[in-house]
C-alpha cells in the first residue's frame, strides 16, 4: 500500500484557493483571501475557496 509523502501534500493542498467563478487555482495565505486583497487572474473575482484534497 503506498503511503502519502507529506511533502507533496503540502505542495499540492497547502494554502492553494480554487476561484469559485472560473476554477482558477492559486496559491496563496488564507488571511488574504479572507481579507478579500487577492483576485483572480482570469475573472478579477474576489471569492475563493480550499482546493479540495483526494481522498482515497
Amino acid at each position: 500500500m503506498a503511503t502519502k509523502i507529506p511533502a507533496a501534500q503540502n505542495r499540492l493542498f497547502k494554502n492553494v484557493y480554487v476561484c469559485k467563478n472560473c476554477g482558477q487555482k492559486m496559491k496563496t495565505t488564507s488571511l488574504k483571501v479572507i481579507a478579500r486583497t487577492v483576485k483572480c487572474r482570469r475573472c478579477s473575482k474576489h471569492n475563493f475557496r480550499p482546493i479540495k484534497s483526494k481522498k482515497k
